[in-house]
């Protein structure tokens, strides 16, 4: 092996040394390229934050904080992670930030460890009406390790059910109240949840993995004057590494340091850190703001578009980058949508909805989401186009690649993602 073999980024090089390797991240750049990446919880990182990641800092173990290491050699890493530390707190206007965290479950996790203990009661919302596994699923830790009382959604509304909300802290008093999910079209409250937190004694917490970046862009309301702490991913419309990090207020920085290091995790990823520092920057600038603005645009309009063909959305619409759609009026299960749009060329996901009839793995939705197909340089025009072919491919195909509906559908994506290419050359 040569001493210029391995300088990061290095495809070439990659290619010579493993071609099956090289091979599989050619073929997932063609499938971006290719294809409608819907999904709300996915972007496309830029070349920038994607150089950090693939940098030389992925070697140095730096178990700690800046200038307080439990290793030597972490001179450099310290800058990266202190910058890192510093464009968040710009960023969201906190006075504190964790930036180590691996992912949003583990910052998520973080937030258990500081404020709880086992058998402790959490308020969240429902996975089934919009929350996420971390806030008391069954199957999780969390809701393996802690009581977690439920709230959900008006039936009428199919927005947040604020009364349910403070009825159910009255009456089981937690010490923590969670507020975020994973499939909520419609802005929160977080002036009401804070209110509700102090009458009961409650620590605020607001999990903003799917949103931040909007807060980011200044496109919504932020949560940061109102939380305790604000956990967040960095990978969604924040455009970042696949990553986690936290936000807080000062009185909790040590509790919460001490969760996430030592108590949940060992030594941070300094490459993903670095990462994230990039990307803290690209928020910054003018034209991120109008980013995130163009991508409620793009959404509100996607699912004006999907209304029209007969594709209900949740809550009436939405206040953000993603749209939760009722399938029944068409007759399609989620998982048939699924897949049937993936044939045709289309990514985006089956999803539960509120008070939805089908197991979770059915589903009588689907979630669609705009961060990628905004990064990419599409607008309002394309979104009536893409409205037309998610219908198409929903209600005119069966999931065969080679129907005749599909391969129009593919055909028309192909045109779109060419004018609009995901990295272009």
């Amino acid at each position: 092996m040569s001493d210029t073999t391995f300088y990061g980024s290095d495809y070439a090089a990659l290619e010579a040394f493993d071609p099956d390797i090289a091979g599989v991240l050619q073929s997932e750049l063609t499938r971006i390229r290719s294809g409608l990446q819907l999904i709300a919880s996915e972007n496309l990182s830029s070349p920038a934050v994607l150089t950090a990641l693939g940098s030389t800092l992925s070697n140095k173990y730096a178990e700690g904080y800046p200038g307080r290491r439990y290793y030597g050699g972490c001179a450099e890493v310290d800058k990266a992670e202190q910058i890192a530390i510093d464009r968040a707190k710009e960023l969201f206007g906190a006075e504190h930030a964790n930036v180590q965290p691996h992912s949003g479950a583990s910052a998520n996790q973080a937030v258990y460890g500081a404020f709880c203990r086992p058998g402790d009661t959490v308020l969240a919302m429902s996975l089934p009406h919009g929350g996420h596994l971390t806030h008391g699923a069954k199957v999780s830790f969390s809701g393996k390790w802690f009581d977690v009382a439920h709230y959900g959604v008006d039936k009428e509304t199919e927005d947040i059910d604020y009364d349910q909300v403070r009825d159910l802290a009255r009456e089981r008093r937690p010490k923590v109240i969670l507020a975020g999910g994973s499939a909520i079209p419609r802005l929160i409250d977080f002036r009401a949840f804070r209110e509700i937190a102090d009458e009961v004694g409650a620590i605020f917490w607001v999990d903003a993995a799917h949103f931040i970046g909007l807060v980011a862009g200044k496109a919504i309301p932020s949560p940061v004057p109102y939380a305790d702490v604000v956990t967040f991913t960095t990978h969604k419309v924040l455009r970042g590494p696949r990553s986690g990090a936290l936000v807080c207020k000062e009185e909790h920085a040590a509790k919460l340091d001490k969760a996430v290091f030592p108590m949940m995790q060992g030594g941070p990823q300094m490459h993903t850190i670095a990462a994230k520092a990039v990307n803290f920057k690209e928020c910054m600038s003018a034209d991120y703001q109008q980013y995130a603005k163009d991508v409620i645009a793009n959404a509100q309009r996607l699912t004006e578009g999907l209304a029209g063909h007969g594709l209900r959305p949740t809550t009436g619409g939405t206040d953000t980058h993603l749209a939760l759609l009722d399938l029944q009026p068409v007759g399609v299960t989620g998982a048939d949508a699924e897949l049937r749009c993936d044939a045709a060329g289309i990514v985006l996901n089956k999803n539960a909805i509120p008070f939805d009839p089908q197991k979770a793995n059915i589903a009588s939705g689907i979630r669609v989401g705009t961060p990628c197909v905004t990064t990419q340089g599409m607008g309002l025009a394309e979104m009536d186009t893409i409205a037309e072919l998610i219908h198409r491919a929903v209600t005119r195909t069966d999931g065969d690649r080679e129907h005749p509906v599909a391969r129009e559908v593919r055909a028309a994506v192909d045109e779109l993602v060419t004018r609009f290419p995901a990295y272009p050359r």
